[in-house]
C-alpha cells in the first residue's frame, strides 16, 4: 500500500531548488532521497505545467526504479501514471504513443534516446516533453558540441530547442575530475557559465599534463568552476545531514523477472511446508532458507559439494553495476556470501580485487580497484587500511549471520573513518529482492529478531 510522502529535513532544499530553477542539477549523494523529493518537486509543477514529462536513466532505474518510487507513494501514485518506453522496437513505439496520449511521466533508458528522437522526427510529431529528467547525469559528461556519444547528441538536439524544463541528478558530477562537469552543465545552460565549446573550457581551466598526455586542472580552477554552476547545481554533503556515527543505510529493491519469479515460488512453497507446524530451530531454519537466498542472489548450486551452480538471473549484477557507476570511482566493498557468487561478481566485474585474499587485500590498501569482494565471515580482524580509500559498502548477497554483517560494515564504519580522520558518512547498500526472503533477512538485520519468528510470520502472510 502506497504511504503519504514525508520529506525528509534536506529534501525541501532539493524540490525548492528544482521549482525555482527552470534548469537544475541536483549533486547528492546515493540514498539521501533525490527521487522522492524530485517527484515532490514534479508533483507541484503539474499544476502548471501539465505536459508529460520524460525521465531517461539507466535501463534498470528506467524500468523499475521509478515506476516503484512513484507507486511507493500515496501522494504521487495517484497523481501520475508511469509508462517505460523498454521493450523491442513495437513495445517502445506503443509506449510512446501512450504516453503522449495519457500523460504524466515516461520513462526511458539512455541507449533508447537516439531511438526516441529519431522516431518523433520521422514522424514529423512535436517534440512531447516539456519537462526532462536526466537520472544519472554523470551519463552526459562525454557530451561535446561537434562529438560524443549518440545518446548525448540525441539528447542535446532537444534539450534547449523544446525543452522547457531541465533537471539533472547525480551522485558523482565529477568522476573522472573536473573535466566531467562541462558536458553535464552544457544541458542547464548551453555553455553560458562554463564556456560554449569544451575547448573553450579547457583552455580557460586546464592546462596540458607534463608527460603531453591529457589535461590537468589549474590550481584556480576548482574554486571557479564551482563559484559559476552553484547557482544552478545544488550541492548537499550527507555529513552536515547525518549522525556520522551512524552508516547510511540505502535498500536498492530488485524485481527478479518472471521466469526466475515463478520457479522461485515453487521452492519458496517447498520451504515454508516444512516450517509449517513444527518447531525449527534458528540454526536449522536459517540452514533450510539458503537455497533462496542462493535464488534471489541470481545462481542456486545444483549439488552438495556446493561446486556446481545454475545461472538463474542477473539482476543484482545489473543493479550493483549501477551503485558502482554511481560511486564515481570510490571503490565499492561489495559483500558475498555464496562462492557462486564470487565467481559471477569476479566475471561480471574485471580487475575487481578480492580482499580475502593478501594480494587482494594490499593493492585495496592502497587504493586500488572500483570493486573491492569480500566475504563478511573473512572480514574480521587483519582487514584494516580500507577506510582511507572508500565509505561504500553493498551487500549483494544477505545472510542470517549479525555478528558478521556488523563486522563486515565496520572495516570501513564509522569508527574506522574517524581514526582515519576522514569527516564523511558511511553508505551501506543492500540488494534486496522484493517480496522475497531477502526482505525476512533484512528484517532480521535491523531488528535482531529471531529467525524462527521473522519466518513464521512469514509463513502467516503467505498463507
Amino acid at each position: 500500500m502506497p504511504k503519504p510522502f514525508t520529506p525528509r529535513p534536506w529534501q525541501p532544499l532539493m524540490s525548492g531548488h528544482v521549482l525555482t530553477h527552470k534548469r537544475s542539477a541536483l549533486f547528492v549523494p546515493m540514498g539521501m532521497g533525490k527521487s522522492g523529493a524530485t517527484l515532490n518537486a514534479l508533483h507541484d509543477l503539474q499544476l502548471v505545467e501539465p505536459d508529460p514529462i520524460l525521465i531517461t536513466a539507466p535501463l534498470r532505474v528506467a524500468e523499475s526504479t521509478w515506476p516503484e518510487e512513484v507507486a511507493k507513494w500515496s501522494q504521487f501514485a495517484g497523481a501520475f501514471d508511469v509508462t517505460p518506453i523498454i521493450g523491442d522496437g513495437k513495445t517502445r513505439a506503443a509506449a510512446l504513443d501512450r504516453a503522449q496520449r495519457v500523460g504524466g511521466i515516461a520513462t526511458i533508458n539512455y541507449e533508447n534516446l537516439p531511438w526516441l528522437v529519431e522516431r518523433l522526427e520521422t514522424q514529423k510529431r512535436r517534440w512531447p516533453f516539456k519537462t526532462v529528467v536526466a537520472d544519472e547525469l554523470s551519463k552526459l559528461k562525454g557530451f561535446r558540441s561537434r562529438q560524443g556519444t549518440q545518446r548525448a547528441k540525441a539528447l542535446a538536439s532537444v534539450a534547449h530547442k523544446h525543452v522547457d524544463r531541465f533537471i539533472g541528478l547525480t551522485g558523482t558530477p565529477s568522476p573522472n575530475g573536473l573535466s566531467d562537469l562541462w558536458g553535464q552543465c552544457w544541458f542547464l545552460d548551453g555553455g553560458e557559465r562554463l564556456g560554449r565549446t569544451f575547448t573553450a573550457f579547457t583552455q580557460r581551466w586546464f592546462r596540458p599534463t607534463f608527460n603531453g598526455f591529457g589535461i590537468e586542472p589549474l590550481p584556480f580552477a576548482h574554486d571557479e568552476i564551482h563559484e559559476r554552476i552553484k547557482d544552478v547545481c545544488l550541492s548537499l554533503n550527507a555529513a552536515d545531514w547525518f549522525d556520522l556515527k551512524e552508516p547510511v543505510r540505502n535498500v536498492v529493491q530488485i524485481e527478479l523477472p518472471a521466469k526466475a519469479r515463478a520457479a522461485y515460488r515453487d521452492m519458496e512453497k517447498q520451504f515454508f511446508a516444512e516450517v509449517d507446524g513444527h518447531e525449527v530451530e534458528a540454526f536449522n531454519a536459517a540452514s533450510k532458507s539458503m537455497k533462496l537466498l542462493q535464488f534471489t542472489s541470481g545462481a542456486a548450486y545444483v549439488d552438495e559439494t556446493r561446486e556446481r551452480w545454475a545461472d538463474i538471473h542477473d539482476a543484482k549484477l545489473v543493479a550493483l553495476e549501477s551503485v558502482i557507476e554511481e560511486a564515481g570511482g570510490m571503490p565499492v566493498l561489495v559483500l558475498y556470501h555464496f562462492k557462486s557468487s564470487l565467481a559471477r561478481l569476479t566475471k561480471a566485474f574485471p580487475g575487481a580485487l578480492n580482499v580475502g585474499t593478501s594480494a587482494g587485500l594490499a593493492e585495496a590498501k592502497k587504493g586500488k580497484g572500483k570493486v573491492w569482494l569480500g566475504h563478511p565471515a573473512s572480514m574480521g580482524h587483519g582487514v584494516d587500511g580500507l577506510q582511507y580509500h572508500s565509505n561504500i559498502a553493498c551487500f549483494f548477497d544477505l545472510n542470517w549471520n549479525l555478528e558478521e554483517h556488523m563486522q563486515a560494515i565496520e572495516r570501513i564504519g564509522p569508527t574506522r573513518q574517524m581514526q582515519a580522520g576522514k569527516d564523511r558518512a558511511v553508505f551501506v547498500h543492500y540488494l534486496v529482492a522484493k517480496d522475497s526472503i531477502d526482505e525476512i533477512v533484512m528484517e532480521r538485520l535491523t531488528t535482531k529478531r529471531e529467525v524462527q519468528d521473522l519466518l513464521l510470520d512469514a509463513l502467516k502472510r503467505r498463507s
